[in-house]
């Protein structure tokens, strides 16, 4: 199976005042292959929105590549970007803020087939029926403003905009953070149903590593714009080899979970960890072999078992 997406070196940094650097993400590799779905998990702030943002072409990378099959996304200008802009399309978090209110879900559901395709106005009113059908809409939503829908109800009319011109790549940001429990799996199995039905790529953005562990065949742990552990979701799951992985299990509610290695929340000093030399996640590590290493070198991802860890000493404990 080949990648459809590919990304090398990815580095975005912001210098919001003189001397002081903010690496929001810092050389990240990761690939994806076609069909499928990975899981980019990590808590808020370690970079996972900025990275949707840079392939998107919201933000521009300070450096690296963004590959999306024989294109560098990057380098597009013009009229090639804007045809490549069919390809991939996103899911916001928050389903009221991604719809205008002032206008209705034909609408929303019409705007991308006007500016893409050459479909006339009967072909787009089909087509965006045949978009709320593919999500589970009723038709007559069709007329209604996003004050009119429930959240549930708005974010899959953005699912459906995001797929009225068949991307390739679908990137959901936190796609149903924003909503109740009992609506998010409904959700998340409505993503599962267009995936098999259309052969979508997801990258299936998160904090919460049940959610990622459901949706997603690999998954990539992100820490302060570094990738700490990536591997395959049940590799990942039956033998964490990160301390971060490991917190991260740790916060999801489970009796039974026995995993012991906890993470400090104690408040940090962000300018004193953007600069230090080692590894970003020392502070709060209480893992009981570190050593001077974590303090002096930064690790570096390598393969232990079947998952690629960057932690000096992933082998022990």
């Amino acid at each position: 199976m080949s990648s459809l997406l590919e990304i090398k070196d990815l580095v975005k940094h912001y210098v919001p005042e003189p001397g002081r650097i903010v690496r929001a993400v810092d050389g990240v590799n990761l690939h994806i292959e076609a069909g499928t779905t990975l899981g980019l998990v990590g808590e808020s702030g370690s970079g996972k929105s900025t990275i949707a943002k840079l392939i998107m072409g919201l933000e521009n990378p300070t450096s690296g590549e963004i590959r999306l099959g024989d294109k560098t996304l990057s380098e597009l200008k013009g009229s090639e970007l804007r045809q490549s802009r069919s390809d991939y399309q996103m899911v916001f978090q928050n389903p009221f803020d991604a719809l205008n209110r002032r206008k209705r879900v034909v609408d929303a559901l019409s705007l991308p087939l006007e500016i893409h395709t050459k479909l006339n106005a009967k072909e787009r009113l089909d087509r965006c029926l045949e978009l709320l059908d593919l999500v589970g809409l009723r038709r007559e939503m069709l007329e209604r403003y996003p004050h009119q829908m429930s959240g549930g109800q708005c974010q899959r009319v953005g699912i459906a905009r995001a797929l009225a011109l068949n991307p390739k790549l679908v990137i959901l940001d936190e796609a149903v953070s924003a909503v109740d429990v009992s609506i998010q799996a409904q959700i998340l199995n409505l993503l599962r149903d267009l995936q098999a039905k259309l052969g979508l790529t997801y990258l299936f953005i998160s904090h919460d590593l049940s959610i990622v562990r459901y949706m997603s065949e690999n998954i990539a742990v992100l820490y302060r714009g570094k990738i700490a552990e990536f591997g395959g979701r049940d590799s990942l799951f039956a033998s964490p080899r990160h301390p971060y992985t490991l917190s991260l299990m740790n916060s999801i509610p489970n009796p039974f979970n026995n995993n012991k290695l906890t993470f400090s929340n104690s408040l940090i000093d962000e300018d004193k960890l953007s600069t230090t030399k080692g590894c970003r996640f020392f502070p709060r590590c209480e893992r009981p072999s570190r050593g001077e290493i974590c303090i002096t070198q930064e690790p570096t991802l390598r393969f232990i078992d079947k998952s690629l860890v960057a932690c000096h000493f992933a082998e022990t404990d």
